[in-house]
């Protein structure tokens, strides 16, 4: 008997992380964490943001044990297992977390960020979407599946990337970079590893 698939669709609750008061916040800023992180503890990387930003972190849909077992819990965007369904799934779920915090709050710019992982997932999400003023990636290959039109409606994008990154050697930094600046993305470089990095944070939120 030849095996076959069959695709259900059910509902899922996710957990998204917040941070600052909505009501005297002027600009959203949705953070999309890195695989293996949690939510919870990549938002305390903004905390040095002020009160003009909302700051909201969806957890990935998938969680697993980081070694083993048992221990430390980590969160996933997506593997290459079922890829396309999870992408489909997690641009339903981001559209769902934006969709409510405009139902509460007509905020005055709305800005995206994406680290490692997510930083594919924030890409392949706002490629669909009109609303979304700044795109940040960081950190993160851009997905081969996305068309450079696709992001023509951003008034700005950025990428991010630490010049001692142990994911990127030199050669495959300046391969990114280069895609990025065909993109029309601001490239920012900075003296550091695979991480989000406060004085970096600083000249991206504040350099005006």
């Amino acid at each position: 008997m030849d095996q076959q698939i069959i695709q259900i669709t059910a509902t899922k609750t996710q957990r998204c992380f917040v941070q600052g008061d909505i009501a005297k916040s002027k600009i959203l800023l949705i953070v999309l964490h890195g695989y293996g992180q949690l939510g919870a503890y990549f938002i305390r990387k903004f905390k040095q943001l002020s009160e003009d930003y909302y700051i909201v972190a969806p957890e990935g849909m998938h969680h697993f044990y980081l070694k083993g077992s048992s221990g430390r819990v980590g969160a996933s965007w997506m593997t290459k297992e079922a890829r396309e369904i999870d992408i489909e799934d997690n641009k339903k779920y981001l559209d769902a977390v934006l969709e409510s915090l405009k139902s509460k709050k007509s905020f005055e710019k709305i800005m995206l960020l994406g680290f490692s992982q997510g930083g594919a997932t924030a890409a392949r999400w706002s490629a669909q979407r009109n609303d979304i003023d700044q795109l940040i990636l960081w950190a993160s290959i851009f997905p081969p599946d996305l068309e450079k039109s696709s992001f023509s409606h951003f008034k700005k994008g950025t990428f991010v990337i630490g010049k001692q990154d142990e994911f990127y050697d030199e050669a495959a930094q300046k391969i990114e970079i280069s895609n990025y600046k065909n993109l029309g993305f601001e490239i920012i470089e900075y003296d550091g590893k695979h991480d989000i990095e406060g004085a970096t944070l600083q000249k991206i939120f504040y350099h005006d």
